[in-house]
C-alpha cells in the first residue's frame, strides 16, 4: 500500500472541480420536505416567535406558500393544524371540514406535482394538549389509535397523498393500514414517526402547533433519549405493520440512529431536523456567533450523510436558494 509522498490525499481538494467530482454525500431539492402550519381564517400570516421566517398561515395564503414552493422544485410538504376549537377527544382532527381537511383540498386543487404530507395525531386538536384520549392523566392506547385511523381517512379523502402518522401508539400503523384499505386507499403511502424521541428539541413547535401538554409530559409514549436498540425495535414493528417510509426524529442529535436504521432495515428512510434545531442555527446566526448558511448546509449534509433519504425540514426554501446560487 503506498505511503506519503506517493500517497498525497490532499490531491483530491486542491481543486474546486475535483473536489465536486469526488464528494460523496449531495444534498437535493429532491430530498427536502417543508413543514406548514394551517389555522383558520383569511390573510392570516403569523410568524412564530422562537421560529423566525416559520408561519401560521390561514388556508387562502398556505395555498399560495404551497404554489411558491413547488415553484422553487421543491417536492413536498408536510401540514400541521390549530383547530379553531379543541376538545378532550381532538375532534378537528377527524372533522371532514377540519382545518387539514380545507388545507389539503385546497393545496391539492392549486397545485400540480407537489406532494402533499398530512400529520396524523391528536396534540394539536385536544383541549390537554396530549397524543389521546386520557384517563385520568393515562393516555388510553387502543381508544387513541381508533381516533387515529378516522383522522387518517380523512385526510386520504380530502386528498393526501402521505398519511404520516407522529403519535407513538402501540399498532398504530396496522390499524390506519388497515382503515385505509378498506376505505379504498390501498395506494395511499405510510410514512411512520417510527423512532421519535421524547426530545427537548420541541420546544419551539410546541409554540407552532399551540400543542404543549397541560401537564406532565409525552415520555409515557415518546422513546428515552439513552436508548438505540429499542429505536430498531420500534422500525421493526412499524415495517411488519405496514410502513412505507420510516422517520427518526429529531435528527441532528441522532445521526447514529438514522445510521442504524438505514443499515438494518434499508427502507425508505426521513429524518426531521426539528423545530429546536432550526431556532438554534437561526439564533446562532443572528448573533452573529455561527456562519448560519455554512451550518444550515453542514447539519443537513450530516442527516444525508448518516442515511436520511428525505429531511423535514424549515430551513427548505433556504436551501433552494443555496442550491441554486452555488450550481
Amino acid at each position: 500500500m503506498a505511503t506519503f509522498p506517493v500517497k498525497r490525499l490532499r490531491r483530491l481538494r486542491y481543486n474546486p472541480g475535483v473536489r465536486d467530482l469526488v464528494r460523496e454525500t449531495l444534498l437535493t431539492k429532491n430530498d427536502l420536505i417543508y413543514p406548514l402550519f394551517a389555522v383558520p381564517g383569511q390573510k392570516i400570516k403569523k410568524e412564530i416567535k422562537s421560529m423566525p421566517g416559520v408561519f401560521q398561515m390561514s388556508v387562502d395564503v398556505l395555498v399560495e406558500e404551497c404554489k411558491e414552493v413547488e415553484k422553487l422544485g421543491i417536492p413536498a410538504v408536510i401540514l400541521f393544524g390549530i383547530p379553531e376549537h379543541k376538545d378532550e377527544v381532538g375532534s378537528g382532527a377527524y372533522d371532514p371540514k377540519g382545518i387539514i381537511q380545507q388545507a389539503v383540498r385546497a393545496i391539492k386543487k392549486s397545485t400540480g406535482k407537489l406532494v402533499v404530507i398530512t400529520d396524523v395525531c391528536l396534540c394539536e386538536y385536544t383541549s390537554h394538549g396530549h397524543c389521546g384520549v386520557l384517563d385520568g392523566e393515562r393516555i388510553l392506547n387502543d381508544e387513541t389509535v381508533e381516533l387515529l385511523v378516522r383522522e387518517s381517512v380523512s385526510h386520504a379523502e380530502a386528498g393526501a397523498d402521505i398519511i404520516a402518522p407522529s403519535d407513538m401508539m402501540d399498532g398504530r400503523i396496522a390499524a390506519i393500514r388497515k382503515g385505509l384499505d378498506e376505505n379504498g386507499f390501498n395506494e395511499i403511502p405510510i410514512m411512520s414517526y417510527a423512532v421519535k424521541y421524547s426530545s427537548g428539541y420541541y420546544g419551539p413547535f410546541r409554540d407552532a402547533a399551540e400543542s404543549a401538554p397541560a401537564f406532565g409530559d409525552r415520555r409515557s409514549h415518546q422513546m428515552d433519549i439513552a436508548n438505540a436498540y429499542e429505536a430498531l425495535r420500534e422500525a421493526e414493528s412499524d415495517i411488519e405493520e405496514g410502513a412505507d417510509i420510516i422517520m427518526v426524529k429529531p435528527a441532528g442529535a441522532y445521526l447514529d440512529i438514522i445510521w442504524r436504521v438505514k443499515e438494518k432495515f434499508g427502507m425508505p428512510t426521513a429524518a426531521y431536523q426539528v423545530s429546536g434545531e432550526y431556532a438554534m442555527i437561526k439564533a446562532g446566526g443572528r448573533n452573529q456567533w455561527i456562519d448560519e448558511e455554512r451550518v444550515m448546509i453542514e447539519s443537513l449534509i450530516a442527516i444525508k450523510r448518516a442515511g436520511a433519504d428525505m429531511i423535514l425540514t424549515y430551513f427548505a426554501k433556504e436551501v433552494v436558494n443555496y442550491l441554486d446560487k452555488n450550481r
